[in-house]
């Protein structure tokens, strides 16, 4: 898109999405009447429909969030950039869990997840809630988990009351790691970042995200703080940091 719907759009959308998400739900949806009568083509965008959907979800009327996010999801409205689709899905998968529907609900949060893995995007999951449906998820329910992993942490980490990481879900045996997972495992614990991860270990980015996301899943594990606590109990972890 271009000229002046290229950020007005994106603004205007995020400024009618917070007030609902603030429980000013009124004074939303009289921003997108107002824009309904004076500018069609804005009301049109896929970032107005994304937020009229987040209206719909605080009236908590999750079927009528899904009308309104049919446009954006099936190419029928116009979006500015990739993250307008990444925050659709999220929505979509929120409807769908308040409808019940949890088959649906995953397979919108998975292809959220798809577009995401590219440039690793998480600010959408914090912006539409959208963390909380990882954060549900059982271990190996997602082919992305170390992005989802970075998501929780980074969410997490802000301390905006999610609460302590999750616990591994699983206190049995773990499948054995290989030599190099062992040695990603053994810098979990660090403060390190994953490109210094990468940097210590002379490998690139690609293969330490590649082996946290064999230890998340050989472990049981949903986030870097509950694979290191299951590596604890099964004594592939000291106390100690990397060497």
């Amino acid at each position: 898109m271009a000229g002046r719907h290229a950020l007005t759009s994106r603004v205007t959308g995020w400024t009618i999405a917070t007030l609902a998400r603030l429980g000013r739900v009124e004074q939303a949806r009289g921003m997108l009447a107002a824009l309904a009568a004076l500018d069609g083509p804005l009301a049109d965008t896929g970032e107005i429909r994304n937020a009229a959907a987040v209206v719909r979800l605080a009236e908590r009327d999750p079927a009528g969030a899904r009308d309104e996010l049919s446009a954006v999801l099936l190419g029928g409205a116009p979006v500015n950039p990739y993250l307008t689709l990444v925050e659709a899905h999220l929505l979509d998968a929120l409807a769908c869990r308040d409808l019940g529907d949890e088959r649906a609900a995953r397979a919108a949060l998975e292809r959220a997840l798809q577009l995401a893995e590219p440039d690793r995007l998480i600010l959408p999951f914090a912006m539409t809630g959208g963390w909380e449906l990882l954060a549900a998820l059982p271990p190996n329910a997602t082919s992305h988990a170390a992005l989802a992993a970075d998501i929780l942490d980074a969410v997490r980490g802000r301390g905006g009351g999610a609460g302590p990481a999750e616990p591994a879900a699983s206190s049995g045996p773990a499948e054995e790691l290989s030599p190099s997972e062992l040695r990603v495992l053994r810098y979990l614990p660090t403060n390190l970042t994953r490109p210094e991860i990468a940097g210590e270990l002379s490998v690139s980015l690609n293969t330490v995200n590649t082996h946290i996301r064999r230890i998340y899943a050989k472990l049981g594990a949903t986030d870097r703080s509950s694979a290191v606590q299951r590596g604890r109990e099964l004594r592939l972890l000291s106390s100690g940091r990397a060497g």
